[in-house]
This record gives C-alpha cells, structure tokens and sequence, in this order.
C-alpha cells in the first residue's frame, strides 16, 4: 500500500513507474537484482544490469540512446520482472529448494507444472543421489549420465547442425551494402537456436571422433573432439563464398533443477569476395526443469557478431521468457557502424524468423522503408521424437556422408545408433563400452609417455579471453582438404556400403575394446 500511490501519481512516468515496481520486487525477492545508471534524459546514455542472485545471472549491460533503451530495454525489463511470478520451490522430501519455472503460465500452474517431466520416479531418485552433491559446479564432464535424457546425435554433428541456411552467408558474400550483410550474417547465426531448443543432450565425442558433411551447399564441413579434459570440439566449413572455423568449449554451472550453459569458444567467419573477417559473441543458455517440468531452454543476452576488418558490428537482445511466455524468442537489436549509430533495425524470434528495417540515428525506422524479412525457419516434421528438422534427419543420414567416410566420424557410433533405432539398453551399454575404451586408451597413452594429436587441426598458442574464460584456440590445418580431393579424385576408391565401417577413432587401434 506504500507504493501504490507513487505508481498512480500523475508525476511519476510509466518508465519510472516500471522501476519503482521493479525495486519493491528486489526488495520483496532477495532472488532478483536490479541496477539503472543514467539520468535517461533525452540523448543520453543509460545502462540497465540485470542480476539473479542464484547463480545464473544475466549481467547484460549496454548502452543506448534513450529511444532505442525505451523500445528495447524497458520490454526486457517488464519480462525479466515477471518471470519472478511463475517460479515455485519445491517441498518435496529429497528435493527441497529445488526451482520449477513453468514459461507458458502463471504461479497457479506450477504444481501441476512440476509434476510433469520425462523421467520416472525410479530414475529421477538415482540420478539426484548421483547429481546433488554437484550442485553449483562446471559437470561438463564430471559424471556419467544416463542414455534416456541423450539424443542420438553427437556435438560435432550439433556443430554442423548450424549450415543449415549457409545460403544466407552466401547472400552476405555477395552483398555489396556492410550493413546489410551483417544482417544476413547475423540472421544465419541465429537459425540455429530453433535446434538448440531440443532439450535433448547431443552424446559428448570421443577423442578423435570426426564428423564429415558434404552434399549441402556446396560445402566441405569436417569437425573433430580434439580434446577430452576439458572436452573441445573443432569445426571447418567451406564453400566458394565462405570459411567458417569455430574452437567450441563449453562451462557449465549446476543449480539443482536447472544449468547454466556459458559459451568459452570462438567463432570466426571470412566473407571470401572482400575478405571480411566477423567475430561471433553469443550468450549464455539455461536449461530449465532438469528433473522436475517439462524441460525448456532459454538464452537472454547479448549476442555480438562484430566485423573486424571494419569496426561495424550487430547486437542483438535475447529477451528472457517472462510471465505466461511474454518476450520467450523474441530478438531485438540494430546493427551499427563503426561509431556505433545505428544503420539498420532487427527484430524476430529465434524459433521463427528474422526481419530487418533501415533506420535512422535514433534508431526509429527510416520513412517509406517498411520491415522485410531475411530468414524464416523450414518446414519440419510433426510429432518427431526428438523434435528433428529435416535437417537434422539428413545429419544423421549417410546421404550427406562423402566418398570413402572416415571410421571416426559420428554416423558410426554404435550407442548413437542404437539410440536412433529405439535401443535403449542396446544404447547404454555400448555408451559404456566406448567410455570404458576411452579411459583405457589414455592409460595406453599416458604408459608410452604420448599426447593425443587430432589429425585435421594443430592446437596454436593463441589464448583467446573470453566472457567466461580463457580459450586455447585450434586452427584447422589443411589436411582434410587434402584428403578430400585425393579420395574424391580417386577411381581405386571401392564401393562398400558405408554401414558396415566399424567406429574407430582410436590412437591405438589394436586396443582391445572392453
């Protein structure tokens, strides 16, 4: 009752009024946080922080004119808020304190929320005793999880999962405007959140595990685990108008019912016609509902594809899901010049499509232009067991799979395989094997005083910092391309069916599986 009246007075704005509300919460839920430094008179500069005092915290600052903060900031602020009304704790024994956040309804819906789920009653109970005592730790490859919550599907197929509207990175190539293409760019970099909304888990490699995709767009893609501890993937994809190199790494933090997802990689793509070098920053992802609810994901923050040859770069907001999904997917941002005005507004959700508007230096839309959309996601098949697009399917397919596969490369994997045709028990049983193979191959390994070298990229010395932590980058050699044109150029290469390779990524191929 104290604040109501400040609320409703004539003198206090809607914006401020959203404040006042905001810091009764903060009071109110010593889980949320909240900071505004700026006067927000008109011209000036502002900034918004946003922090979850749980863990998780979104930490996105920017800054902003005060028209393009009221469009953008105030909106993620009023979902951010609401967000705190659909969260329950649970007081089930064994489970105390742990959080169910149900993003399509309200407070009164979460009982029935966290009943929900896709485990069993049976399995939920061994895998809290397994997961519990790491709570608010990185478990990217801590523990062994059970085959049920895995997809079958690899990261390094995950990786090329991204080339799916490569022919938007061919339009940026061949796009004479900067500006525009940092908005093809950009628009191919967000096509690949409608995958990663899949609460599946991708199987981590096996050191020197590959994957090879040809057959799309005319490119050569090949990725490969180059590291175990910590596990890191490399990627190469290349076509006549594109180089894309990627070093992945991930960090992870465990809350209980959900995770933090931090991205410690480095993207980096060259635009072959004028030799444009851009320079990817995505944001953090959380994955909501672990054990209880329905499993969802969510990625608020700031994703930056910066152009490094010229200074121009695109940012855009991830806005949180808020109160009866208010903001879920939603992207909003502009994509700037080297003085950091705004040239051209963005906006979309990253599970449906994207559209662009020039703009003028406030970032209102420029009279007489209109919004145009520059990517819509494809079709994609109904009711599939693990939400697959076509895409996906034709990953997983050897119709991809180039002349001569690699005996390393993902498609072999027979946990994975057995995954995909439903064999559950077949699956977890050959997960174990190749594990069990894993740690025998770097005792081998260790015993001759050796180090794992990966075949198709040589580790630099080039620390990369990023927001979370600091990278070793790896840089792809040239061999795979070597090796593809000689197979391909080939007559002496026979015809097997590629079925029958036996998955072997392994240093010591006459190690005895377990």
């Amino acid at each position: 009752e104290n604040i109501l009246p400040l609320l409703t007075s004539n003198r206090t704005s809607a914006n401020d009024s959203l404040l006042i509300f905001a810091k009764l919460l903060c009071e109110q839920n010593q889980k949320l946080g909240l900071a505004y430094i700026g006067d927000g008179s008109q011209g000036s500069e502002a900034e918004w922080r946003f922090l979850r005092l749980d863990g998780f915290h979104f930490d996105q600052s920017w800054q902003r004119h005060d028209q393009i903060r009221q469009r953008v900031s105030v909106k993620s602020l009023f979902n951010f808020i609401f967000r705190a009304g659909s969260v329950i704790r649970l007081h089930i024994v064994g489970y105390e304190g742990l959080e169910v956040i149900n993003p399509d309804g309200s407070s009164e819906d979460l009982e029935d929320e966290a009943r929900k789920g896709r485990w069993k009653q049976e399995d939920r109970d061994g895998y809290w005793k397994v997961m519990q005592k790491y709570i608010g730790s990185d478990v990217t490859s801590l523990v062994t999880l059970p085959v049920l919550i895995f997809e079958p599907m690899t990261m390094l197929q995950k990786m090329a999962e991204l080339m799916e509207y490569s022919h938007l990175l061919d339009l940026a190539d061949e796009c004479e405007d900067p500006y525009m293409r940092l908005v093809y760019a950009s628009s191919f970099f967000i096509s690949v959140y409608f995958a990663f909304q899949r609460t599946w888990k991708p199987f981590n490699p096996i050191l020197g595990e590959t994957y090879e995709m040809v057959n799309h767009g005319g490119i050569t893609f090949i990725s490969e685990q180059v590291s175990h501890h910590p596990p890191m993937s490399a990627g190469h994809a290349e076509n006549e108008h594109f180089i894309y190199d990627i070093t992945s790494k991930v960090k992870t933090k465990f809350l209980g019912n959900s995770i933090d997802i931090y991205p410690v990689g480095r993207t980096r793509l060259t635009l072959k016609k004028d030799g444009v070098v851009l320079d990817l920053a995505p944001p953090p992802t959380k994955v909501n509902n672990l054990i209880f609810g329905r499993t969802w994901v969510d990625s608020p923050g700031d994703m930056v594809l910066t152009n490094l040859t010229t200074g121009d770069k695109v940012v855009l907001y991830f806005q949180p899901c808020g109160w009866f999904g208010s903001g879920r997917y939603e992207v909003d941002g502009y994509v700037y010049n080297s003085a950091e005005e705004p040239k051209i507004l963005m906006t979309g959700k990253w599970n449906e499509s994207m559209s662009y508007q020039p703009c003028d230096s406030e970032g209102e839309p420029l009279p007489g232009t209109e919004l145009k959309e520059v990517w819509r996601v494809a079709d994609v098949p109904e009711n599939d067991k693990f939400q697959y697009t076509h895409f996906a399917h034709k990953i997983n397919s050897f119709d991809t799979a180039p002349k001569k596969l690699l005996a390393s490369d993902s498609r072999l994997r027979p946990d994975r395989y057995a995954l995909e045709q439903g064999d559950l028990s077949k699956a977890g049983f050959e997960k174990s094997s190749l594990e069990e193979r894993q740690r025998d191959e770097k005792k081998n390994r260790v015993a001759k005083g050796q180090e794992f070298t990966p075949r198709w990229f040589d580790k630099t010395d080039e620390i990369c910092p990023t927001t979370w932590d600091d990278l070793e980058v790896y840089r792809y050699n040239g061999k795979y391309t070597e090796h593809r044109a000689a197979v391909d150029n080939s007559d002496s290469v026979e015809a097997i069916d590629v079925k029958s390779i036996e998955f072997n990524p392994w240093q010591y191929e006459n190690l005895a599986a377990a």
